[in-house]
């Protein structure tokens, strides 16, 4: 096992994970660290309600993330898809054809 320290919230948390994975947990501690430095800093709540209300905010991303539509996403695949096959048939055409004047043959 190795731990890792994240700093959270002005303090440090020292948790414990699999070898290799520091780097990820070291990363997803910036986002919970980030959260919270974008909560406004209300009088009476405690660390524990703050943190509470970061992981919630965390977990409504999530939950939006795997609902929204993909459309976007996919969209964008498919005209990159439609791209590279136009890239393949030029390049293959080309091939046909063979060396253009302008470039010297290999």
């Amino acid at each position: 096992m190795s731990n890792v320290t994240l700093p959270i919230a002005g303090r440090d948390y020292t948790v414990a994970c699999s070898p290799g994975e520091e780097a990820h947990i070291a990363m997803l501690g910036r986002m919970i660290d980030s959260k919270l430095s974008a909560l406004p800093n209300v009088a009476g709540q405690s660390e524990v309600q703050r943190f509470l209300f970061a992981a919630l905010l965390l977990a409504d991303e999530l939950h939006e993330w795997q609902t929204e539509p993909r459309a976007d996403a996919a969209d964008r695949l498919e005209a990159l898809a439609d791209r590279l096959e136009g890239l393949a048939v030029e390049l293959e055409a080309q091939r046909e054809e063979g060396p253009s004047p302008a470039q010297p043959p290999q």
